[in-house]
């Protein structure tokens, strides 16, 4: 019989944020997988975890897929988390569930809840929640314009990704396409020493004069 593979939650910035459970299957699977081993292994630190950790990322290829198919199909559990948060989410971590559940059949595959900076976000948001649109990171380049015209259409209330290095075009951007009226929350740096949060309609959230550092999660009110 085949291993299981855990989906492990990690904190998005507060290493207490963290689960019992999490924390149990850390410690007990054979091996991490890990988006970066050197970010990783402070949390482990911090918990005193001593399992061993094997990076899977973006650019792995499928030689790092095959040895992860092998290790499962030796009936081996493993452990697979993100950098901050859960993964799968706006993460490549679907690609490699996917792939797995497909090579190895009897392969059971496990959730173990915790942080998301996503829902994180729309919790203190105070926007309609009931039903939403979560759209990962706006593109660089190519095919940017188009991705805000569908935040600007969205039916519902749209929560994205932006990085700290595109987040003040990120925000003239929506303001040149937006409804002046509609309400903005952007979050920055969530659950750690500089959280901060800023709301209004864009032009107010641009004269907040948001710093350009930082992990940012920006939601927009329907």
């Amino acid at each position: 019989m085949s291993g299981i593979l855990n989906i492990v939650s990690t904190p998005i910035g507060n290493l207490d944020d963290i689960t019992f459970r999490a924390l149990e299957t850390l410690k007990t699977v054979d091996i991490i997988l890990c988006e970066d081993t050197r970010v990783t292994k402070k949390l482990l630190s911090r918990y005193e975890i001593n399992t061993p950790t094997l990076s899977y990322h973006q650019h792995s290829d499928e030689k790092k897929v095959a040895e992860i198919k092998r290790i499962l199909k030796e009936g081996k559990n493993i452990a697979l988390v993100t950098d901050a948060g859960t993964p799968g989410i706006s993460d490549p971590g679907n690609r490699l569930i996917e792939d797995l559940r497909i090579k190895i059949k009897d392969l059971r595959i496990i959730a173990i809840p915790g942080a998301s900076a996503v829902t994180a976000a729309l919790s203190i948001s105070g926007f309609p929640t009931d039903k939403f649109v979560f759209m990962g990171f706006p593109p660089h380049k190519k095919g940017r314009k188009k991705y805000f015209e569908e935040v600007k259409d969205a039916k519902y209330t749209v929560a994205f990704y932006e990085s700290c290095h595109r987040i003040k075009k990120c925000l003239n951007e929506l303001g040149e396409i937006l409804d002046e009226k509609r309400r903005i929350c952007v979050c920055r740096e969530l659950t750690k020493k500089f959280e901060s949060v800023y709301r209004g309609d864009i032009k107010e959230i641009l004269e907040q004069k948001i710093p350009e550092k930082g992990e940012f999660v920006v939601v927009i009110k329907k």
